[in-house]
C-alpha cells in the first residue's frame, strides 16, 4: 500500500508498509521502528510486548530530541489499542502528545504531517 504524499526532498516518508515491515525513502526496515523527520531507527521492542507494559524509556530517541516533537504518532500494529493515560502523561511531560492509532492510520498521518511541515515522529509496530 502506497501512502506518500507531497512532501519536501531529504525527509523521512513512509513510502509503504506490510510484510513485517516498513519502506522509507526507499529503504525497507524490518520490525518496529522510530520515524522522525530526518532519521529512522530501530525500536528497541517486540510487537507482542511493545503496548503492555508499555516502557516510555524505549521512546528516548523521540523523547530527548531537539528540537523536540509536537506530536508523537504510535501506530499500534493491525488495530487500535490504547496506552494507559498515566503513561500518555509522562509522555507529554518530555515535550509531544500521544496519539494511537492502527500502523496504517499512523503512517499515513505521519506523512500527511510531514507534509504540513508539523514537527511529528512516529513509533511503528509492523502489520503483516
Amino acid at each position: 500500500m502506497d501512502v506518500t504524499p507531497l512532501v519536501p526532498d531529504g525527509v523521512q516518508i513512509i513510502q509503504g508498509y506490510g510484510d513485517g515491515g516498513f519502506r522509507i525513502v526507499q529503504v525497507f526496515h524490518r520490525g518496529p521502528i522510530l520515524v522522525m523527520p530526518e532519521a529512522t531507527v530501530p525500536w528497541t521492542v517486540t510487537p507482542e510486548t511493545a503496548l503492555a507494559p508499555f516502557d516510555p524509556a524505549a521512546l528516548e530517541p523521540i523523547l530527548a530530541a531537539d528540537p523536540g516533537f509536537d506530536i508523537l504518532l504510535i501506530g499500534t500494529g493491525p488495530s487500535q489499542v490504547f496506552i494507559p493515560p498515566a503513561i500518555r502523561q509522562r509522555i507529554r511531560e518530555r515535550g509531544p502528545v500521544a496519539e494511537m492509532m492502527d500502523t496504517g492510520a499512523a503512517c499515513r498521518t505521519f506523512n500527511l504531517l510531514l507534509a504540513e511541515g508539523r514537527r511529528v515522529a512516529a513509533a511503528l509496530l509492523p502489520v503483516g
